[in-house]
């Protein structure tokens, strides 16, 4: 063989692969969402995923979603696009791109134009009707970030852990 490999991934698979497999941390039974913020030369600056924050600890707070709020686990999950730009340490976003498993909610769309995150790569949109959906359109078109929705050029990634 000669030449390089043909097959490799894309940037934008590679990173929002990178999303997904920090959704595999979240210990949400209904919903995993993981983030992965990259700089202008694609270099990995923060990764977070939907959870507790630190010190609340997963087995004790409550992680229904029905019921009255306060025994539900909204009050409680910092969403994993808040994760990744506080898990930061303080690295400046400006002018970097969010990649993230689900487009997010108006809480997180403020948190991410205020970090200054130009540019969302989402990947599902199965919230699009809604008012926070909605809400979180307007302020990222009110803000000049744009955001696309991924059209993968794979259907899977497959990462092996072990040589069987």
């Amino acid at each position: 063989m000669s030449g390089k490999r043909r097959d490799f991934i894309s940037w934008d698979d590679y990173f929002m692969g990178v999303a997904l497999l920090a959704a595999e941390r979240s210990k949400d039974p209904s919903t995993q969402v993981g983030a992965c913020i990259v700089d202008r030369e694609n270099r990995i600056l923060s990764t977070g995923y939907n959870g507790f924050a630190h010190g609340c600890s997963d087995d004790e707070f409550p992680w229904d979603r029905e019921g009255d709020e306060y025994n539900t686990k909204y009050p409680y999950v910092v969403h994993a696009e808040l994760n990744a730009i506080l898990n930061s340490s303080g690295k400046s976003l400006v002018g970097s791109k969010l990649y993230v498993a689900l487009f997010p909610c108006h809480e997180c769309t403020k948190a991410i134009i205020q970090s200054g995150i130009r540019e969302i790569v989402y990947l599902s949109d199965k919230y699009h009707d809604t008012p926070s959906t909605q809400a979180s359109r307007r302020m990222l078109e009110a803000a000049g970030v744009k955001f696309n929705q991924l059209k993968p050029t794979r259907a899977s990634l497959v990462l092996k852990l072990s040589e069987d």
